[in-house]
């Protein structure tokens, strides 16, 4: 049974940008999959919290030597990476926040990228272990920010994004992004039509497949 596991980051709810875009997708991805399961963890209300020495120290001791207080701070962390492999596919919903991703996002990387769980040194190399996945990601940014603009060096989002899912294994990842969004909030255009060319690539891709 194939399954899609949904990340979604934006602080705001009916009006996120990035959060219409994951819906989309994932009504046209249940489509293609009926008999499919989807996962959905929305990181704004996971209470992620930042890394500390006592985590790492957890991390760092083999499971069967880890105590009762060790179990406890990697309950959360343990969670998300049986999301990430029982999951087939991810589609990340990703608001671009002052030029990279949003604190929770980048909370809920910490927590998953986890030595001997989704990437190894045992060869002495680093090597991904988030083997056969396919990641797409949903980005929102209110200027625009490509790669034939002026402002391109400014976006972060991507070039992380990728970086980080390729050093964990996955490197079948796609990005499409919604730049311009501040148009919305200054009445500029409304919702339907600025969402409608997003939604018709989304629906491209699955009419692709």
């Amino acid at each position: 049974m194939p399954t899609l596991l949904v990340v979604n980051s934006s602080p705001f709810s009916e009006t996120s940008v990035s959060r219409g875009l994951t819906s989309e997708y994932v009504e046209n991805w249940k489509k293609a999959n009926p008999n499919g399961k989807v996962i959905t963890r929305d990181l704004t209300a996971s209470n992620l919290k930042t890394i500390d020495a006592a985590w790492v120290g957890a991390v760092y001791t083999p499971k069967d030597a880890r105590t009762a207080e060790q179990n406890e701070a990697l309950a959360l962390s343990d969670t998300l990476l049986a999301e990430l492999k029982a999951a087939d596919e991810y589609v990340l919903g990703v608001p671009m926040h002052n030029f990279g991703v949003p604190s929770v996002l980048k909370l809920w990387i910490d927590q998953i990228a986890r030595v001997g769980e989704t990437f190894s040194y045992a060869d002495g190399t680093p090597k991904g272990l988030l083997i056969g996945k396919k990641a797409t990601f949903l980005v929102a940014s209110g200027g625009a920010y490509g790669a034939d603009t002026a402002m391109a060096s400014f976006n972060h989002v991507e070039p992380y994004l990728r970086s980080v899912f390729g050093f964990l294994g996955v490197t079948d990842t796609s990005f499409l992004t919604a730049g311009g969004a501040s148009a919305l909030m200054y009445g500029q255009t409304d919702r339907a039509t600025f969402l409608q060319p997003h939604f018709e690539a989304i629906r491209s891709q699955f009419v692709a497949a």
